[in-house]
């Protein structure tokens, strides 16, 4: 199934030189007045090896089709990450290196999709947003309105965020998974 670059998220699978890779890490560049591109890491299921690759906006990357089972986050134990299926209640360890950063979205109870080819855990698929507490920042300021000032936050997982300057330690945020970025308080 071909997809455009822009819409590829970390924990996808897809097709590249006719090898199966799983996408790691996902960036949007527009450097000044040259178009716009997609910076992608991605991991080589077969070999592990990891390599970044640029595409334009435009490309048609092949998105492999995956079984995809709904799971739940349960807990991790050092590099190893625990999901549960909702259905089985089996449960599933999958490792650091195969989760890529989408571990830095990972709350316990989230449920997500893991994705299996050939019966093989391959990588997740996760919500569009996710809420997070926010566990670190400076001092909110009072009356601050949305602007374009921004501060970096710390949450629950160890992801930093940009947030606006009205954005206290304890609030809960609602971040887009596909960028990292603040999107707005939950």
């Amino acid at each position: 199934m071909a997809i455009p670059a822009t819409q590829m998220r970390p924990g996808m699978v897809i097709k590249h030189n006719d090898i199966l890779h799983s996408v790691f890490s996902v960036e949007h560049r527009t450097p000044g007045n040259l178009r716009a591109f997609i910076q992608a890491k991605l991991r080589n299921l077969k070999s592990g090896a990891m390599f970044e690759h640029r595409f334009r906006s435009g490309d048609a990357i092949d998105r492999v089709i995956v079984d995809d089972v709904a799971m739940e986050y349960l807990y991790n134990d050092g590099d190893d990450y625990y999901f549960m299926d909702t259905t089985t209640f089996e449960q599933t360890p999958l490792n650091r290196e195969t989760l890529g950063d989408a571990v830095d979205f990972l709350l316990p109870n989230l449920s997500i999709y893991v994705s299996f080819y050939d019966g093989k855990a391959v990588g997740i698929e996760l919500p569009g947003v996710v809420e997070m507490t926010v566990v670190e920042t400076e001092p909110g300021i009072k009356s601050a309105t949305a602007s374009s000032v921004t501060k970096p936050a710390k949450t629950e997982t160890g992801l930093v965020v940009q947030v606006p300057p009205f954005i206290n330690e304890g609030e809960k945020i609602r971040v887009d998974t596909a960028e990292g970025a603040y999107m707005s308080r939950a």
